[in-house]
């Protein structure tokens, strides 16, 4: 069952959506929390979750930043995509070869990262291979970002695109 945290602006609808797909690190999704809270970007997390979300370490990465966070969890992606299925998907893989500087970036868009270990199922990235991109890196020792880098990066380079705030 989706769970749902009322928005800390009722006023204004998200300007930007982060996607976590299974994310296995508490201190990562606490720091993403709040980069959303400050950027009035709504968080979405796709079970399975490798923390619970009363995890103290979630909530000392997010520090006293939660309440301020308009963030939503699904079972899985199927339920997600049910309630999103018209949502403009961008996606995140150290395998893709388009760079994210080349996406067209739009208010409300839905910005995809998977699991810090393994990244998102290679079904997924199948199926939208149009719109997923890469965060370049330039030593060949280094496999990926860190994932709370890699959605400040993308999430800051939208809004350099539509303008802050949309």
């Amino acid at each position: 069952m989706a769970k749902s945290i009322p928005s800390p602006r009722p006023d204004a609808a998200p300007r930007l959506h982060v996607v976590l797909v299974a994310p296995e690190i508490p201190q990562n999704t606490g720091s993403i929390a709040r980069l959303c809270a400050a950027t009035y970007t709504r968080l979405h997390l796709i079970r399975p979750l490798g923390f619970s979300l009363d995890d103290r370490y979630l909530k000392r990465a997010g520090l006293d930043y939660w309440p301020h966070v308009d963030w939503h969890v699904y079972d899985d992606w199927d339920q997600f995509h049910g309630q999103h299925q018209d949502a403009r998907l961008h996606l995140y893989s150290a395998r893709a070869s388009r760079r994210y500087l080349e996406a067209e970036y739009q208010c409300h868009d839905f910005l995809v990262f998977g699991r810090e270990t393994k990244g998102l199922p290679p079904k997924l990235l199948a199926l939208h291979r149009d719109s997923t991109y890469v965060i370049p890196i330039a030593s060949p020792h280094v496999r990926s970002l860190n994932l709370s880098n890699a959605v400040s990066i993308v999430v800051y380079e939208a809004f350099r695109q539509i303008g802050f705030p949309c």
